[in-house]
């Protein structure tokens, strides 16, 4: 599909629920998705102000939830409400609610693993970002931008901002911000020592810069047909208060580093660290994790957002946000969304206690790490916890082993970069066992590609099915073919230097099923190589993993549809995914970026897909040039089993307690549109 075609566009009991009027303002018709009233939009299911007001030939007043006031008041540092009308931008974004006006009230709980850690399930409820895709998950529709423009070649992108919109604390929300975003934190080396690879391009940085107050443009080194979709899928949000930030750095302000002192900080750069966290990942520990007196003592707890709801509380049990009172949408009747003015995030590791607290009916919405094999147990208690259980299809879930190719221990490095090692264990894996087991028999097995098959044209049935027939006899022949032998007849084959061929598979399930592991282990040991398996929170997993410390890693495949590597090529190159989801060659990756200096020079193939990726990057999805560079890598990752595969094209579960209100089923359970964000949640709400 060209991008131009696609791009190119000018709660808890005893909650006080609050009625919301329609009738107040029948001069516009409430328009919902179930009955739109004749009304028709550029994009799906939304308008914005003036579409609306002419399409409806009438003027839209505005309304609130009647408890604003008291859930500012929580926000620390705001200053008390203008009118709901000041509050909103001059053109806020009107949505369509799925099947009716809701009403104000209630909370949204959920549960996560731990702060970083699988939060982003919640985090989707209430992410923005400058576009989105609607819930047809193949239309860009605007958001924080009210419109975008290409020129002829990809090379510069310009969007147009709301007049008025503004940040959660009332300042003004501006195309600075996003040039402050990208220019003094992404390139700034006291923020990020190493700039991200993923906002380089060729190699190089972009231009960013605010034309005006609406009008800010991205132009590229390269084309970069794809980037759109970086900022309507990923959790990275390219705007940043200028105005609250800034005042922390020198350029900006002489006295910032004074004024951090005064907070008790060493500097502004540890100010900004503390704010920031370091990452536009939303979820890093906030201020009131990290010391809450010195957040308290400057009296801004948390930087301020333009999402839904922000945080106002967090300890190591979980956190609380409440409704953003300056959030740029309202639906068709004038109410300023959302509806849900709070939601309850608590940390729960364990997967029993997180199955006991949603069959008690504690949860209100879950998506992320609720796996296949819990579908049966939660189904059979839905009357019980008054929640509906569904499942919907996967895109690019489909568990992976990728071992360690650039192991600090020389035996294993060379071991798992012999093709016959890898190729063992992927035909000693009886898929079609894992499928019945873990997946009731809804998937189909197939091989680890780094591209989703479903969302590209590029990936071929052979392609999927290489080295998965099982054949443990043939197994163990490639295994003797290395050299491996079991002298000592205990079961377990001996590694060239002697020892015990003992392989560690450390793994969160958060990420993987813990049925798989136990099969897999199960699978491997019975042709000679011994598993020792372990269980670990995915925050120690992720820290083993990038520090290299891991024997293999074991997620699922995520970040692989088109949307996704059309803009970031990660899953391509080594370590194979992002700090989150990581694969193998660290050691690679750091060559690559010291330019030679440091790590382990890769091998030849690994270099190709360097230079591929590359170019992939710079053509459009869909293209005939695009599919070939496609095909092309797709095939060194599968010939070289870079992650072994084992069942892809599943369902996987999400669930719903009964009183949410306005939600739709998904078309996909996927971080590659980031779970919830397409599918409008601001617009829930909660039954009395």
């Amino acid at each position: 599909m060209s991008p131009k075609s696609v791009f190119r566009a000018g709660a808890a009991a005893g909650v006080a629920y609050v009625a919301l009027s329609a009738s107040a303002f029948a001069a516009c018709p409430v328009a919902t998705v179930a009955d739109m009233k004749g009304l028709t939009s550029t994009y799906p299911e939304q308008f914005e102000l003036a579409e609306f007001q002419k399409a409806g030939s009438c003027t839209l007043s505005f309304t609130q939830n009647l408890d604003m006031a008291s859930f500012n008041a929580r926000i620390l540092g705001n200053k008390d409400l203008p009118a709901v009308a000041d509050r909103l931008p001059a053109e806020p974004l009107v949505v369509a609610p799925y099947d009716a006006v809701g009403v104000y009230g209630g909370v949204i709980t959920g549960l996560s693993k731990g702060t970083e850690s699988g939060t982003s399930d919640l985090l989707s409820v209430r992410h923005v970002n400058l576009v989105r895709y609607a819930d047809d998950l193949q239309t860009v529709v605007p958001n924080v931008a009210k419109s975008w423009e290409w020129n002829d070649d990809y090379t510069k992108l310009t969007f147009t901002l709301r007049k008025g919109h503004k940040w959660s604390d009332g300042e003004p929300f501006t195309a600075a911000d996003i040039e402050f975003w990208y220019n003094d934190m992404i390139l700034n080396k006291d923020v990020y020592e190493k700039t991200p690879g993923r906002w380089l391009f060729a190699g190089k940085p972009a231009v960013v810069k605010a034309e005006d107050e609406l009008t800010v443009s991205f132009t590229f080194p390269v084309p970069t047909p794809g980037i759109l979709n970086r900022f309507a899928v990923d959790y990275g949000q390219a705007f940043q208060p200028k105005h609250f930030l800034a005042q922390f750095m020198p350029k900006y302000n002489k006295d910032a580093d004074k004024l951090a002192q005064s907070m008790g900080l060493e500097n502004g750069a540890a100010a900004v660290k503390m704010y920031y966290g370091g990452s536009d990942w939303k979820d890093v520990p906030s201020p009131l994790l990290k010391d809450a007196e010195i957040a308290t003592k400057f009296g801004r707890a948390v930087v301020p957002t333009l999402e839904s709801h922000i945080v106002v509380e967090e300890n190591a049990e979980g956190r609380k946000l409440v409704a953003n009172p300056y959030f740029h949408m309202v639906d068709t009747a004038g109410n300023q969304l959302p509806y849900i003015p709070e939601i309850s995030e608590t940390y729960v590791k364990d997967k029993e206690v997180q199955n006991l607290k949603i069959m008690n009916g504690e949860v209100v919405w879950k998506q992320q790490a609720v796996f296949l094999e819990d579908f049966p147990l939660l189904k059979e208690n839905e009357a019980k916890g008054n929640y509906t259980v569904s499942y919907a299809p996967t895109f690019g879930e489909n568990i992976f082993f990728s071992f360690n190719r650039t192991h600090k221990d020389p035996v294993l490095a060379e071991l798992f970069n012999d093709i016959r090692f890898e190729r063992a264990m992927s035909i000693a894996l009886d898929r079609d066992e894992i499928n019945e087991i873990v997946y009731l028999g809804q998937g189909v097995p197939a091989q680890g590609v780094p591209a989703e098959p479903k969302t590209v044209s590029f990936v071929s049935e052979d392609i999927l099915k290489q080295d998965i027939a099982f054949d443990q006899d043939r197994a163990k022949a490639l295994l003797a073919e290395i050299g491996l032998k079991d002298a000592d007849g205990d079961g377990t084959l001996e590694r060239p230097d002697g020892k015990p061929l003992v392989i560690r598979l450390i793994y969160s399930s958060q990420g993987v099923p813990v049925k798989m592991m136990e099969l897999v282990r199960d699978y491997w040991s019975a042709v000679g190589v011994r598993i020792d398996l372990k269980e670990v929170t995915s925050d120690e997993y992720r820290a083993g993993a990038n520090n290299n410390d891991l024997d293999l890693t074991t997620w699922k495949y995520d970040g692989t549809s088109g949307p996704a590597i059309s803009q970031d090529v990660t899953a391509f190159i080594p370590p194979f995914g992002d700090v989150f989801n990581p694969g193998t060659g660290f050691a690679w990756a750091q060559w690559k970026d010291s330019d030679g200096k440091e790590g382990v020079e890769p091998p030849a193939y690994v270099k190709d897909l360097y230079g591929l990726s590359e170019k992939f990057l710079q053509v459009s999805m869909g293209s005939d040039e695009s599919n070939k560079l496609g095909a092309e890598i797709v095939k060194i990752h599968v010939d070289h089993l870079l992650k072994i595969g084992t069942v892809g094209d599943i369902v996987a579960p999400f669930l719903y307690r009964n009183d949410l209100k306005n939600v739709k089923p998904i078309k996909a359970k996927s971080y590659d549109f980031y779970w919830t964000y397409p599918y409008r949640p601001q617009q829930w709400f909660l039954s009395k």
